[in-house]
């Protein structure tokens, strides 16, 4: 799995993966018992022969319609391809790679490299083999400053010749060796205790089909109808059909190395949020993905459905706008004057924030108010001790007040300068209680003297969103977003000096440092890496650069005419080639 983001109002999905973060919340429910759902379910009757899978993307906005792995950040581009976007590797229920997959994997510490395997069955959706070219060439993808890949960071630029590649020095990746036809050799500076978890980011688990593609430029790959129109996949089903931004078909992809896809084809539909109760009332849709916390609430006695779920590998967040991001060098560069710089002014809006009355109120259960910015899902290495910011107005105040941000007449705080102080805040368009959650947090910080506006006044649609926040606009001081995560806890490519997803481009010395200590060669002692992401975890809260905010248990109906799904991660469990219907008409 690779790193996704996703934004929206005090929402979460992911996580990556992968759903819209606009919708966790809707409607409200003051139930604060936390359900339990289970991971799977399939219809006890027999299956039919072909059928028509709906899905529901619950989403208000349309999606962008990048079916590249390597070119697209949005989780909800990941959800519309999931069906034909199989990554090389099988893993495990705890994301250690196995043997299985597309590709096998061999590290081998001695010599600092991976030997990827191509199985000799695989196919791309054209009927061409997967060949160890398509692996290679996958990196220059990511490499290459044309297509601008947000995955390209400094976890990659572990592999050898590859900051040479990015920086125009060399034609050629050195440290990706194509050895023949089936297998390429990664070449590593240093080997990685993360490297045996899918999602660690130091190698790419993903293909690109060379033949289709070698005579589009990087600079205009991300555009082009190979990738936007007619792209090549070699997983269970292919792209029959696109409405742009609405929908897309899916067919079986006859090539499909384990065996024909038992479905005829795949529907999926983006949905409102405020309508998608309605819908499944109706029975219009078998699977929904990015399903709000108290959507749940309204749905989960319909009939005909089971309601299935676990806990997210995603969060939302508060993030500041604190520098740049320096194309030329890759790296963010902090703006020490910036206006939220100073920690004690991010703290106090932190302490301010009633998270856990917003949970009760508008997650059923389903949502937990984040502690750290390490969520619960990865247990060994969350830090249980930390109490992140609980509500506390008199902590806020007494922050603000030392840190000499001083109240005026009309009751709001003016900067340490004594000039009036406005902050920004960007939010992304969402479900209909997104304002009325937003309108509570900006009445919250006015409680301490904070005068807190929307950005451009409104509330943002996705991609106007996405592009504010990359390019650190000055009308944007902070922003509420959502992380949908890798499988591999390692924070690296999300928070460090080159990542470009650190969109709020925190950067200092001691931040670097721990972060490397938790990838670091003692951190192959799993009880050092333990200790390194608790120090971690404990500069981060008292920095607030980020302000970790709510993560959840995400739900999914599932309508009962459904055999064969699955939530679990381990490849054997789920394979959407496995997934059949019981009727041709939806179970009410």
């Amino acid at each position: 799995m690779s790193k996704k983001w996703s934004v929206g109002a005090v929402a979460v999905l992911a996580a990556l993966t992968l759903a819209a973060c606009g919708n966790s919340k809707s409607a409200s429910s003051t139930s604060s018992s936390k359900p339990t759902l289970p991971l799977t379910y399939s219809s006890k009757k027999s299956a039919i022969k072909g059928g028509t899978l709906k899905v529901a993307e619950v989403n208000t906005a349309a999606f962008k319609g990048i079916w590249d792995n390597a070119l697209t950040t949005n989780a909800e581009d990941a959800d519309m391809m999931q069906f034909g976007n199989e990554g090389l590797f099988a893993t495990d229920k705890n994301f250690k790679i196995v043997k299985g997959g597309a590709a096998n994997l061999t590290l081998n510490q001695k010599s600092k490299t991976a030997t990827i395997k191509i199985n000799p069955k695989v196919k791309w959706s054209d009927g061409k083999p997967l060949v160890a070219q398509d692996v290679a060439y996958a990196y220059k993808v990511l490499a290459n400053k044309g297509t601008a890949s947000q995955y390209y960071t400094g976890s990659i630029a572990n592999i050898k010749g590859i900051a040479a590649y990015h920086a125009g020095k060399a034609k050629d990746i050195s440290g990706v060796q194509i050895k023949n036809k089936r297998t390429v050799v990664i070449h590593f500076k240093v080997m990685k205790p993360g490297m045996k978890t899918s999602g660690n980011g130091y190698f790419w688990e993903n293909a690109e089909p060379y033949h289709y593609i070698k005579n589009v430029s990087f600079k205009k790959l991300a555009s082009s109808d190979q990738i936007r129109k007619h792209p090549l996949f070699y997983g269970p089903y292919k792209l029959s059909k696109e409405v742009s931004g609405e929908s897309v078909k899916w067919v079986p992809n006859t090539y499909y190395y384990k065996g024909t896809p038992k479905l005829k084809e795949i529907d999926v539909q983006v949905v409102s949020p405020d309508s998608i109760a309605a819908a499944l009332k109706a029975h219009k849709y078998d699977v929904t993905y990015g399903l709000g916390s108290s959507t749940y609430a309204k749905v989960k006695n319909v009939s005909g459905y089971t309601m299935t779920g676990k806990k997210a590998l995603a969060y939302d967040y508060l993030g500041f706008n604190l520098g740049k991001y320096d194309a030329k060098t890759g790296k963010n560069v902090m703006n020490k004057n910036a206006k939220m710089a100073n920690p004690s002014l991010r703290k106090a809006i932190a302490y301010a924030m009633n998270i856990d009355a917003v949970e009760k109120k508008f997650s059923y259960g389903l949502g937990s108010r984040m502690t750290t910015l390490i969520p619960s899902a990865f247990s060994k290495y969350q830090d249980k001790s930390a109490k992140g910011f609980p509500l506390n107005l008199k902590k806020a105040n007494a922050l603000l007040n030392k840190a000499g941000y001083k109240k005026g007449k009309d009751g709001y705080r003016t900067d340490p300068n004594g000039k009036k102080l406005t902050i920004h805040l960007a939010e992304m368009q969402g479900n209909s209680n997104t304002q009325a959650i937003v309108k509570n947090y900006i009445q919250q910080w006015k409680k301490i003297g904070l005068r807190v506006t929307l950005t451009n006044g409104r509330f943002l649609d996705m991609n106007n969103f996405y592009e504010k926040v990359q390019a650190n606009s000055s009308d944007v001081d902070m922003f509420e977003a959502a992380w949908s995560l890798s499988s591999e806890p390692s924070p690296m490519d999300l928070y460090s000096e080159n990542a470009p997803f650190n969109m709020g481009r925190f950067v200092s010395k001691e931040n670097t440092k721990l972060l490397n200590d938790i990838d670091s060669q003692k951190a192959f002692n799993t009880s050092y890496r333990v200790n390194a992401f608790k120090k971690w975890q404990d500069y981060m809260n008292k920095e607030a650069a980020y302000v970790p905010e709510i993560e959840v248990v995400q739900s999914y109906a599932v309508n009962n005419r459904v055999k064969n799904w699955s939530l679990s991660n381990a490849s054997k469990d789920f394979n959407w080639a496995k997934v059949q219907v019981t009727s041709n008409s939806l179970s009410k």
